[in-house]
């Protein structure tokens, strides 16, 4: 069986495997508290759609001013970006 995104592939989109947790928590936090979805994957299942907006590219881990002191990152999608 495949694991699909490969998760060769989502390490190299966010540089570490524990960065890769730490998005993806994050961006599963934010859709369990209703946040839009991102990606068009036919689940019910909050974490691989987190997953993969990772691995599109729709959300990723940004260092702010403000939260970059205590090493947080926040989540922006890619509109947020964008603007």
């Amino acid at each position: 069986m495949m694991i699909y995104p490969p998760i060769t592939e989502l390490v190299k989109k966010t540089g570490s495997r524990y960065a890769l947790v730490i998005e993806t928590a994050k961006r599963t936090r934010q859709l369990v508290d209703g946040a839009e979805r991102l990606s068009n994957v036919e689940t019910f299942k909050d974490v691989t759609v987190a997953v993969n907006e990772i691995f599109e590219g729709k959300v990723e881990a940004v260092k702010t001013v403000e939260n970059s002191e205590s090493g947080e990152a926040s989540l922006q999608s890619e509109e947020q970006l964008n603007s």
